[in-house]
């Protein structure tokens, strides 16, 4: 398994290389770094001034990578543990027929396996560094870590550079 630690760190450090280039450098300090490993517990809460990108990652895959804004307390802490809505982790796993393999997945309970079997990465930015900050955070972890279920992870490249 690689070290999904030093991954990050090492993602965090190219990003604020993009933000320089970007013109909106943000330094390594403004962003908090929360790491829960395997078995963990979700957040409590979103904390106040706080936006948030929030991951799951088993072994070296990265299951799913999203963000939070500060008036998404629900989508930080619970939202990703049930099957309450389309877009939630815990859905995608009892969707995907490859889980039905995983001898510790109860598809009844995919959130306790979620806190069980995932490490959480907690990534903290300042609300002052607005949605366009938070979103190319989100969108340069997507590119870099290609979680399984974001929209395009699934796609593949076939030839002549079409989605196939």
């Amino acid at each position: 398994m690689s070290n999904w630690r030093s991954d990050v760190e090492s993602a965090l450090s190219v990003f604020v290389a993009v933000t320089e280039l970007a013109g909106d450098l943000i330094r390594r300090d403004e962003i908090e770094v929360e790491f829960l490993d395997a078995p963990h517990r979700p957040p409590s809460r979103l904390p106040v001034g706080k936006m948030a990108i929030y991951g799951f990652c088993r072994n070296d895959e990265w299951l799913k990578i999203g963000k939070a804004g500060p008036k998404s307390q629900a989508r930080f802490t619970t939202h990703h543990y049930g099957v309450n809505s389309l877009s939630t982790l815990a859905t995608s796993l009892v969707a995907d027929p490859r889980f039905a393999d995983v001898a510790d997945f109860d598809p009844l309970q995919p959130g306790a396996w979620i806190r069980q079997s995932t490490n959480r990465l907690n990534l903290l930015l300042p609300v002052e560094r607005g949605p366009e900050m938070l979103s190319l955070l989100e969108a340069f972890l997507h590119v870099r870590f290609k979680p399984r279920y974001e929209g395009f992870a699934s796609q593949r490249i076939g030839a002549g550079g079409q989605i196939a």
